[in-house]
């Protein structure tokens, strides 16, 4: 602005400097070429005269001549801009110091300098001009020029001194006056600068100037109307840029009157400093909408309002907050209660603020910190606040809400008065569940328990009941889990509950663990009387009924039920009709039993039973007397299944078969097949006993010896010492005895590494440390039953062997072992359960390929639960995103989302948003970024990448203050992941550049 009127000035002050008086005609005709030199001068041929003076100054005799070339020799320097001008005129003043030019020559400088707008160089010769050698005229001009060239360098108190002298100058005094007041005026003097101005002539000067600065410091003084007024009556007279500075004023005049509907247009007119608003006008013109109720203008103008953090940058966060409430945009509302609650200008917005950014994060959920931690802060900050009731109801509500129950539970029980038992109560029961579903089945337990003791609520009492029935029984408390199921049947809201359906059917699963067949059969009868609409569990609960009454010895019952079984067409038939089978064998009906079986083979040929049932056959035909029949079928079933458990018992019955019809030699090579094939079965100890028979009748004992003494699993004569020791460790186990049983187990395998029962000895031992959590002491005995070859413990032993090197994330040592088990496992769940980790050890290994092909496959089984549904979804989509197939891990994600819980529906939400976001439907991706805020707090790190995601959205829904202060808080709240809060940092600062184009209040650097 200054700039501006000091350059318009010049045109007052320029009309009245002289130029170098002509000189007199004092000199004769004779000096021809001093007169040349002096009209080349005068025309402004500065050059030419400039050589002819310095002729003249060389040759002249006469010494008034020689000084006056000199003088204007030098000025002719000066006004070419010469090197070393100044010291010519310095020269000519010390050579000729009698000269009449002497005084004029330091004053004419000067003034050539302020001419020409070099105000310093003017001040150099100013201070040598003699003030008491110029006439009045010339002083008057001194003082004026001297005072302006001094106000032009920014000195404007040595400035005033000059001025004031010619105020009162019919030639300066208008200008004197002016730039006194205007000094007055920008040392913020306003009665001062009101003072001189009212006493400027000059009406030229008062109109193009004055009312301006009258206009602002009406403004200034609180005099908005007379601003307003004089401030339009300029607006026709004014310039571009004056024009915006009056419109500023008006509009920020009407502001203060609280006249907002008349102030918008004005303020919207202003153009900024330099092409810039800053946060003040932002400010400004957006309270002006809200005051208006114009709520979505207000917004786009408080949002523009970046980095701000003075009491204007407080008031403006909190109203943009109430804008956002207003438009019913409770994400956004929390931003910006947050950032005005951050700042301490006004402690009663501090406190409203933070207050509803306590009630919106208890809603909306938070993703920059806990919601407990954010109600907690609230409570310890304001005490005795007339909402602490309220805040301390949402405090429990939201551990409830965010599933963080264990700490619900740990703030009621360090502050009784914070809730009442029934919400004790539900807060316990959902910790039990919690950590039911985490498998901690004995902390499930107690917390129900703690549930129950706080009982209030019939309903809740019911539920705990049931749970605590479902936690002890997967801890193997079987009369607890008992008690606990009756207890809920007894309780007459468990009918209102979803648990009531499945009561009878685990009530009688615990039953039927305790071998009360009675009960399991009374419990299972009610089940499928009820016929409950879960068919997987109907289907179960029939064939547990046929088992049991087949356990107890109710053949024609069980019969009748599997026959239920298969008539409902359900998936394991087969096994209905197995053990269908086998009850017509116990009825004395083994002809029906054969029948049974003889269909079975060829109605189920692809059943994993089918081993099973050909052993079952050959041995119904060999008790039919039907031995060549019998045979054929154990050959068969060797045959078609090498690798099953009952190989070698089949084996054994056709060396017995072979034994009984007096045919040793066959009988020999079945027995020792079996020794040499399965030296750690029962059945190598059996064949090697009854092959003892044969070789002593056929009187053949010396090779029998020889034999035997080949064999390294056992020493035959140790047999009854090797039982002896198996059976006290066995019968340790059996009493519960874990200690005794695992000393008693290791004893017995130090003694016979390769005894007669060590397969089982390893097993049992490997079970008993594996249950005790001691899986590395689990794992070699483990590891040596699977590798023993075929057996009947090989399966199960090698699927505990790849759960613990999986349970370490020892993928690479893994895998070889889930490879083995997916190709040699007989039981489905097994297959599901090696390729899932298989699955993984190769997305460990960033084998994506494989990784994808075989979450193929389990997604291609039937039967799976959605947690390994999840898993495989979850793997498909993160190998598509490492092999940049973003297609592919959208519909992943898609599937994940619907099923998954937990980091995966996390993961999950965040991959949503992403890719919303990349479709541009930036509301939406919004809508999932809160989703996982509010629902999924606890994994950090997916809420800050969401919180990147949201603040791009943000910023291209136009909101930079959403947009940036996401990322500042990202960049503050989550150090513990550095590569995200680079990412917020770029992303920052190219937001923050790209808004200092229009806001001067954001430094241009982003920061």
């Amino acid at each position: 602005m200054l700039r501006k009127k000091t350059a318009v000035l010049l045109c007052f002050a320029g009309s009245l400097f002289y130029g170098i008086s002509q000189e007199s005609k004092i000199y004769t005709h004779d000096q021809k070429e001093y007169q040349e030199a002096l009209a080349l001068y005068n025309n402004k041929q500065y050059q030419a005269a400039q050589t002819i003076f310095e002729s003249v100054q060389r040759n002249a005799k006469n010494v008034e001549t020689q000084a006056n070339s000199a003088y204007y020799a030098a000025n002719a320097a000066i006004r070419l801009n010469q090197l070393g001008a100044d010291r010519l005129m310095e020269d000519f003043v010390e050579n000729y110091p009698t000269s009449t030019k002497r005084n004029s020559a330091y004053i004419d400088v000067a003034d050539y300098y302020f001419e020409t707008g070099k105000y310093p160089y003017a001040l150099k010769w100013y201070a040598k001009v003699d003030q008491n050698a110029l006439s009045r005229q010339d002083k008057e001009r001194f003082n004026f020029n001297n005072g302006y060239a001094l106000f032009s360098s920014n000195k404007p108190k040595e400035a005033e001194r000059y001025l004031e002298k010619v105020t009162t100058s019919r030639t300066y005094g208008s200008q004197a006056k002016y730039y006194l007041g205007y000094i007055a005026y920008q040392q913020d003097d306003y009665v001062g600068a009101n003072q001189k101005f009212d006493q400027i002539t000059d009406q030229d000067l008062i109109d193009k100037k004055l009312t301006y600065y009258q206009a602002d410091m009406n403004f200034k003084l609180g005099r908005f109307e007379e601003a307003i007024s004089l401030a339009k009556a300029q607006l026709p007279k004014s310039d571009r840029t004056e024009i915006s500075e009056l419109n500023k004023i008006i509009g920020e005049s009407y502001f203060n009157l609280n006249q907002y509907d008349n102030a918008i247009p004005y303020l919207t007119e202003y153009k900024g400093k330099r092409g810039k608003w800053n946060n003040t006008d932002y400010y400004l013109l957006g309270y002006s909408y809200y005051k208006q109720g114009d709520y979505a203008n207000a917004v786009q103008q408080f949002n523009r309002i970046i980095d701000g953090n003075n009491d204007v940058s407080q008031n403006a966060y909190y109203h943009l907050a109430e804008c956002y409430l207003k438009l019913d945009k409770k994400q956004e509302a929390l931003n910006a209660f947050r950032n005005a609650s951050q700042m301490d200008f006004n402690l009663e917005i501090q406190k409203d603020a933070y207050l509803n950014y306590a009630r919106l994060s208890y809603e909306v959920g938070n993703a920059y910190e806990p919601v407990p931690k954010v109600l907690t802060t609230y409570l310890q900050k304001y005490p005795n606040d007339k909402y602490k009731e309220e805040i301390q109801d949402l405090l429990v509500d939201s551990y409830i809400t965010s599933k963080n129950f264990e700490g619900a539970m740990l703030l009621m029980e360090t502050n009784k008065n914070f809730a009442s038992k029934a919400t004790y109560q539900k807060v316990a029961f959902y910790r039990g569940v919690e950590l039911f579903l985490e498998t901690n089945y004995e902390g499930a337990s107690q917390a129900f328990k703690k549930s129950l003791d706080s009982a209030e609520d019939q309903v809740f009492k019911a539920r705990a009941n049931y749970w605590k029935a479902e936690s002890d029984f997967a801890i193997n408390r079987f009369d607890d889990a008992v008690a606990g199921y009756l207890a809920f049947k007894q309780n007459p809201a468990s009918k209102s509950t979803p648990e009531y359906k499945d009561v009878e059917y685990n009530l009688a699963y615990a039953y039927f663990k305790l071998r009360n067949y009675a009960g399991a059969i009374s419990a299972f009868n009610n089940y499928v009387e009820a016929n409950g609409k879960d068919a997987e569990k109907l289907n179960d609960a029939y064939l547990r009924l046929g088992d049991s009454y087949f356990v107890s010895s109710k053949y024609w019952p069980a019969i009748e039920t599997y026959n239920k079984a298969i008539a409902r067409n359900i998936p394991e038939q087969d096994y209905a009709a197995y053990q269908k089978a086998l009850s017509y064998g116990f009825v004395d009906r083994n002809a029906t039993k054969i029948e049974e079986l003889t269909n079975f083979v060829s109605k189920y040929p692809k059943s994993t039973l089918k081993d099973d049932v050909l052993f079952e056959l050959a041995n119904s035909y060999v008790r039919s007397n039907n031995t060549d029949k019998g045979l054929q079928l154990y050959d068969q079933m060797i045959r078609e299944y090498s690798g099953s458990s009952l190989v070698p018992q089949a084996l054994m019955r056709q060396g017995l078969v072979h034994y009984n019809a007096n045919r040793g030699e066959q009988a020999l090579a079945k027995f020792k097949t079996v020794v040499r094939d399965y030296p750690n079965s029962q059945e190598a100890l059996q064949a090697v006993t009854t092959a003892k028979l044969i070789y002593v009748d056929l009187g053949r004992v010396n090779e029998y010896a020889q034999w035997v003494d080949g064999l390294d699993f056992v020493e035959v004569t140790d047999a009854e010492l090797d039982n002896a020791t198996f059976e006290s460790a066995d019968k340790q186990q059996l009493e519960g005895k874990i200690d005794a049983a695992i000393k008693g187990y290791e004893g017995y395998i130090k003694q016979f590494p390769n005894g007669l029962n060590s397969l089982k000895a390893n097993f049992n031992l490997a079970q008993l440390y594996f249950g005790k959590g001691q899986k590395d002491k689990a794992l070699p005995y483990f590891k040596n039953v699977a590798e023993k070859g075929k057996n009947e413990y090989a399966e199960q032993a090698l699927t505990r062997v790849c759960e613990i090197y999986v349970s370490n994330n020892d993928y690479v040592t893994a895998i070889p072992y889930l490879e083995k088990l997916e190709a040699t496992a007989q039981i489905q769940q097994n297959v599901t359960y090696a390729r899932s980790n298989l699955m993984k050890g190769y997305y460990e290994q960033s084998n994506y390929n494989k990784t994808m092909d075989y979450a193929g496959k389990v997604l291609a089984t039937s039967k799976i639960d959605d947690r390994i549904k999840s898993d495989a979804h979850i793997m498909i989509a993160r190998s598509a995103i490492k092999t940049n197939n973003e297609g592919r891990a959208k519909t992943a994600y898609s599937e994940v989302l619907k099923i998954a819980t937990g980091e995966l529906a996390a993961e999950a939400y965040y991959y949503d948003a992403y890719f919303k976001n990349k479709d541009q439907k930036y509301e939406a991706s919004n809508a999932s970024v809160q989703k996982l805020a509010k629902d999924y707090p606890g994994y950090k790190e997916w809420s800050a990448k969401g919180l990147i995601v949201m603040a791009k959205n943000f910023y291209a829904l136009g909101d930079a203050f959403q947009a940036t202060y996401i990322l500042d808080s990202v960049i503050a709240n989550f150090g513990d992941y550095p590569s995200i809060v680079e990412e917020a940092k770029r992303e920052s600062a190219i937001i923050k550049a790209k808004e200092a184009q229009s806001n001067s209040s954001i430094n241009s650097n982003g920061n």
